[in-house]
């Protein structure tokens, strides 16, 4: 069991670091805003026709909570919110300017997270990532199936999104 006790906190190690690390250098540059927001920010700009359906789908949130979400991104003025000509029901949302902006330095940074990192994959070889992929899916059907047994809807409880 020693070999399974030092993956397992390596693995935690690793998380944790990684985390940390990223988190350190997002608070560098998005310092005034929550997670919350910069996900939402990146969901509507990688996403066209984005509304509070779709953010609430995706964010497994509700309805409630992503319009106050929705409102705080209206008022900072990172996000607009439009409606279709032939669809005056649904209210969609586009990222502003300020948005935008925001966005970009997200993107950059994940960008600079994986040209950080390369050095580390680069001395990997084929064989290696797929052992690791092989590994770590095998790892994850487990869960999975400890979190069926428990009666967990994984897309419910937002646990597939982690």
């Amino acid at each position: 069991m020693k070999t399974e006790k030092q993956v397992m906190s390596l693995l935690w190690e690793l998380f944790n670091k990684l985390t940390w690390l990223n988190g350190y250098e997002i608070k560098k540059y998005l310092q005034d805003y929550k997670p919350s927001e910069i996900h939402c920010i990146e969901y509507i700009g990688n996403n066209a026709e984005s509304n509070v359906t779709k953010l609430a789908d995706v964010f497994y949130m509700t309805r409630g909570a992503i319009s106050k979400l929705s409102k705080k991104l209206l008022d900072k003025g990172l996000i607009e919110s439009y409606q279709k000509s032939n669809n005056k029901k649904e209210v969609y949302f586009r990222l502003t300017e300020k948005g935008q902006e925001i966005f970009d330095i997200h993107e950059d940074l994940h960008k600079g997270f994986e040209k950080r990192d390369m050095s580390v994959f680069e001395q990997i070889s084929k064989d290696e990532f797929e052992t690791i992929i092989h590994f770590a899916a095998e790892y994850n059907k487990h869960l999975e199936n400890e979190i069926a047994k428990l009666g967990v809807d994984m897309k419910a409880a937002g646990i597939d999104k982690l």
